[in-house]
């Protein structure tokens, strides 16, 4: 894979992982309605579950942060190694020929 493609493939999968972090914070928020709508109900058991199921969404979306903003670093690092800009640049002009 030449580095053009990979650095692309890259930044798909920040974009993925971007979207995971937004999509787990939807869960959390999802889940803390619940547990609004669930003050009023009084349901011990629904009350319980929630709290772990808060708490490991919680931890699961500190997961995806972390490995987010590593993964960014090592693309950023990726991409200054590589002159990416460069590459694009000459890329542009042969597909111009």
């Amino acid at each position: 894979m030449d580095k053009l493609k990979k650095f692309e493939l890259m930044e798909k999968i920040g974009r993925e992982l971007e979207d995971l972090k937004h999509s787990q914070t939807a869960v959390i928020q999802k889940i803390g309605k619940i547990e609004v709508d669930n003050m009023e109900l009084n349901n011990k058991k629904l009350e319980e579950s929630l709290g772990n199921m808060h708490q490991n969404a919680s931890d699961i979306l500190d997961a995806i942060s972390a490995v987010f903003e590593n993964f960014e670093e090592v693309k950023s690092k990726f991409e200054g190694t590589n002159n990416i800009e460069g590459l694009r640049a000459q890329e542009a002009i042969n597909s111009t020929k």
